[in-house]
């Protein structure tokens, strides 16, 4: 069970979003040790030593999750936040491992958007349910409780312009490689020719509309998941999802009648 101090992370529909999937072998839900299985998510190429990347038990594991959970686009976007994310860091220089936790930099932008998927649609906006079921992915394979926060808020505020960027580099770095993947913000910083690698090894495949749709059918459906002032809620503003947007002069007015 996750300690009292990560618990408060995670929602109450949590312990039957992370139970263990048919087939699952002792130790938690997310161990995926098939080495073909792997290959076979990611057209039999081996990323990690391609590009450097953190090769642990619980990097492995959390991008064999990732690709498994789907859709396939999401999960490559989410491989190349990592990767921008990184280099964005490199260009202001922040090393991995000297100015960062770079495994930890891995997981927030490997399951940042896992929020979107199925099995992390919860009731909350995608942000927090990803970041729910992050924390308890990581809390079933022995994180200690501060990588676990660290991620949790990584994921919570990866769309919170003007407030991630102020955060720890794990946190601002996540942010940094969403927005440069999904919109190229900040894309000039990256170096020469990573773009093109990353684009050859993890296709785009229309990410930035196809996961908009995503959001905005869980929007649709649960529309409190767009609540006023958030990204969501900004995004179902400009499609016409969900509820109404109540105008804030009009909230300001209301409140507390007859009181001077």
């Amino acid at each position: 069970m996750p300690s009292p101090t990560i618990a408060a992370f995670i929602v109450p529909h949590g312990t039957e979003r992370h139970s263990a999937p048919s087939g699952a072998g002792p130790g938690g839900a997310e161990h995926f040790h098939c080495a073909g299985r792997r290959r076979m998510i990611n057209n039999m190429s081996d990323h990690f030593a391609e590009f450097s990347m953190p090769d642990t038990d619980l990097t492995r594991k959390a991008y064999d999750l990732v690709f498994s959970l789907g859709p396939v686009p999401l999960a490559r976007h989410s491989v190349r936040t990592y990767l921008f994310g990184r280099a964005i860091g490199e260009s202001r220089g922040l090393r991995p491992g000297a100015g960062y936790d770079d495994e930890t930099l891995f997981l927030a932008s490997l399951l940042h958007d896992v929020g979107l998927t199925e099995r992390g649609d919860g009731g909350g906006r995608f942000e927090v349910d990803g970041a729910d079921l992050a924390a308890g992915f990581l809390c079933q394979n022995g994180a200690d409780d501060e990588r676990v926060r660290v991620v949790w808020e990584a994921i919570a505020l990866h769309t919170s312009v003007g407030i991630a960027h102020r955060m720890r580099p794990e946190i601002a770095l996540t942010h940094a490689g969403t927005g440069a993947d999904i919109v190229a913000l900040g894309a000039g910083a990256l170096p020469a020719g990573l773009a093109d690698r990353a684009h050859a090894a993890f296709p785009r495949e229309d990410a930035g509309r196809r996961l908009t749709e995503i959001m905005l059918d869980q929007i649709v459906r649960n529309p409190a998941k767009a609540p006023i002032g958030s990204f969501p809620g900004e995004l179902a503003r400009q499609h016409g999802a969900g509820a109404p947007v109540p105008e804030w002069a009009k909230l300001v007015a209301a409140a507390w009648p007859g009181v001077h």
